[in-house]
């Protein structure tokens, strides 16, 4: 936790921001937070958000952007680190008490966010607000913000606002059980015959020894799930850790998340809108839920036959190994995905794991990102951070501190299991720095193991990155409210999906992947054969996107009453994926982008098109050094949420988004070899 001090205030602070609401109270500080100076540090951050409000309702006529719109925004700055900092510590705290207090407090902030959605009377002050025709990052802010307000209901009368918070104050109440049995409901898979084990690489199989049972104990974290689901030849063992990973919050989450629907479902409606998918779509770039099921249609139409090459391929492949074998399950999809690359392609993971050992990788993203977007980063001494194994840094651009950053990254007990970047203070320029962490969950080193990584979780930790980098380069906006990851929800994806791209440049990682036995960098030719093996399957990828995209699509688009989930899942299986279903798949009950995205999980496939075109800007002889690196920065990044993702698009581009880039992207397994990375 930091507070919203000032900026000079944050400048004179050795870790984070220390002028805090509470003086007595160093909420960062690890093993500090309990239940109740968290919840005193939130009333408080609310009380300062009621002020707020109380200084634009008395604020005199004409209603203008400093005497009504800033005190509007300094009310949504104060929501915004309460609601960013508690879900945090929902997030990442171990003691259960303070995840407990943090869930009834996220209640009691989102419950305030409603109160000011359907606040007709702001609603009205800022309509009259005069004098900002001119001013692009405020008119664009101020027009958003009232469209929002009128997508909330704000126009709607008093008994049918009272039912939209109801609805809302439920909405919230069930996304954080949802997210919560997901974060909660971890779950172990026992090996009691070693040789089950079998195709596991060394380390892994060091780190999980028996036990004085002859018991071997594997969770369902991802260090232990991804390698099983990639190099364990036991069928059996794949079969019982997917069985066990897709069903960590079932059956719990399948009721929360049907109730969770039908609130939305009825939202909509009192809203004006045939369903949720429309709504959740009405302020964004997509603009309605026709356009985005013409773009999926689009996508099925141009992904259906390299898909099912690509499954032709590995499934007469994977005959002639195991010749009884009649069709891919998918609990075994990514083993033979890995075996097929080996033979096809004569690249093992296996073989680059020891060029990713976790300290060298985090080293090199930093560094990789110190370059592109020439900025400094500086590790905070003894930082007060909520766990003792995160670590702190400043962002400096030359001799101006401009932001600061904390990386969480390895599996512990109560941590939420996924990857993401958590904004965490909205950056206003003059007055506090942006800040935000990345909640990951790699390999942790350990004494005697370096903490391997897989090549895949290396590009997760650049896209995360593209993520923290929008978050602080983006946070020098003179308003919280279109500072960082603030623009429209499906564009967010595309800086974090731009940065990806970055991982397959053999002189890139050769500057820090280096062996952690003979700190030898990686052959240029291991990373041409990781590339040419690492694309296949990507129209096999697109199909799974599609697959998740129309299950959140459809789940609420349709009649409540008349949904089986289990059925939907099963159904939209068979119809983009043809690796045989594994009964027992419940993967919805810990989809939490169904929580988040909602129905907009098309943002991923929508974003890589854009994320493709604008990688293919840069030359690929000096990925880090082309002055298009800075105009990226400029054009993309700095603009945070100031002006519409189109104009974003067209001021790096010069134009709209092409998808000529994407479809080479997708294709490109099928063409000669390419001497594009060489």
């Amino acid at each position: 936790m930091s507070s919203s001090a000032s900026e000079q205030s944050l400048k004179e602070a050795p870790g984070r921001g220390s002028a805090s609401l509470n003086p007595s109270w160093n909420p960062a500080g690890a093993g500090s937070v309990d239940a109740q100076t968290l919840t005193s540090w939130v009333e408080a951050r609310l009380a300062r958000h009621r002020e707020a409000l109380d200084r634009l309702d008395a604020a005199p006529a004409p209603r203008t952007l400093e005497n009504t719109f800033r005190a509007y925004d300094d009310a949504i700055a104060e929501l915004a680190v309460a609601g960013s900092e508690t879900g945090l510590l929902h997030s990442v705290c171990e003691a259960k008490e303070v995840r407990d207090a943090s869930e009834d407090l996220l209640q009691k902030i989102a419950q305030a966010g409603v109160e000011l959605s359907l606040n007709r009377d702001v609603y009205q002050a800022l309509a009259q607000i005069e004098g900002c025709a001119t001013d692009g990052p405020a008119r664009h802010y101020l027009d958003r913000t009232l469209l929002q307000y009128r997508l909330a209901g704000v126009d709607k009368d008093d008994a049918t606002r009272a039912r939209i918070r109801e609805l809302q104050d439920q909405a919230t109440l069930l996304s954080l059980t949802f997210a919560r049995n997901v974060q909660e409901g971890g779950k172990q898979v026992e090996v009691l015959d070693a040789a089950e084990l079998d195709g596991l690489p060394p380390d892994f199989l060091a780190a999980h020894p028996a036990d004085e049972n002859g018991r071997i104990v594997l969770t369902t974290d991802f260090p232990d799930y991804v390698p099983v689901m990639t190099f364990a030849r036991s069928g059996d063992l794949r079969r019982r850790m997917f069985l066990a990973y897709q069903t960590r919050a079932y059956p719990a989450n399948r009721q929360v998340l049907l109730d969770l629907l039908k609130v939305r479902q009825e939202l909509a409606a009192i809203l004006g809108f045939g369903h949720w998918a429309d709504l959740a779509t009405a302020d964004q770039m997509m603009e309605s839920a026709a356009n985005m099921q013409a773009f999926l249609d689009d996508l099925d139409q141009a992904t259906r036959g390299g898909a099912e090459k690509e499954y032709a391929m590995l499934l007469a492949f994977a005959q002639s190994i195991e010749p009884q074998l009649k069709q891919i399950d998918n609990a075994s999809r990514g083993y033979w995905m890995e075996q097929y690359r080996r033979s096809a392609f004569a690249f093992d993971s296996q073989s680059v794991r020891p060029y990713f050992p976790y300290a060298r990788v985090e080293a090199g993203v930093l560094e990789t990102a110190e370059k592109l977007f020439q900025v400094k980063f500086r590790r905070i001494d003894k930082p007060d951070v909520w766990n003792a194994s995160v670590s702190a840094w400043e962002v400096w651009d030359g001799t101006e501190l401009t932001g600061r950053f904390y990386l969480d990254m390895h599996p512990r007990e109560g941590k939420d299991k996924w990857f993401s970047a958590h904004p965490l203070v909205p950056g206003i320029r003059g007055r506090q720095l942006p800040e935000a962490a990345l909640i990951c969950n790699f390999p942790e080193p350990k004494e005697g193991n370096p903490g391997l990584m897989q090549y895949s979780d290396v590009v997760t930790f650049f896209h995360e990155f593209g993520h923290l980098m929008h978050a602080l380069l983006g946070g020098r906006q003179e308003w919280a409210g279109i500072s960082g990851i603030s623009t429209e929800g499906d564009f967010v994806e595309v800086p974090s999906q731009m940065l990806e791209e970055f991982f397959r440049d053999p002189r890139l990682l050769a500057a820090f992947a280096l062996h952690y036995e003979t700190n030898e960098p990686i052959p240029a030719e291991l990373v041409l054969k990781m590339n040419r093996a690492g694309a296949f399957g990507r129209a096999d990828w697109v199909r799974t996107q599609l697959f998740y995209t129309t299950y959140s699509l459809k789940t609420h688009a349709v009649d409540v009453s008349t949904l089986d989930p289990d059925d939907l899942l099963r159904n939209l299986y068979a119809r983009f994926l043809p690796y045989e279903w594994t009964d027992g798949n419940r993967m919805y009950a810990s989809f939490t982008h169904l929580i988040g995205y909602s129905s907009n999980y098309y943002t991923y496939l929508y974003d890589k098109v854009i994320a493709l075109d604008f990688f293919s800007q840069f030359p690929r002889e000096a990925l880090l050094d082309s002055p298009v690196a800075m105009h990226y920065r400029r054009a993309v990044l700095e603009p945070g949420g100031s002006m519409p993702g189109r104009e974003i698009v067209h001021a790096f581009l010069g134009r709209s988004q092409s998808s000529d880039a994407f479809t080479a992207w997708v294709g490109e397994e099928f063409q000669p070899v390419s001497s594009v990375y060489a």
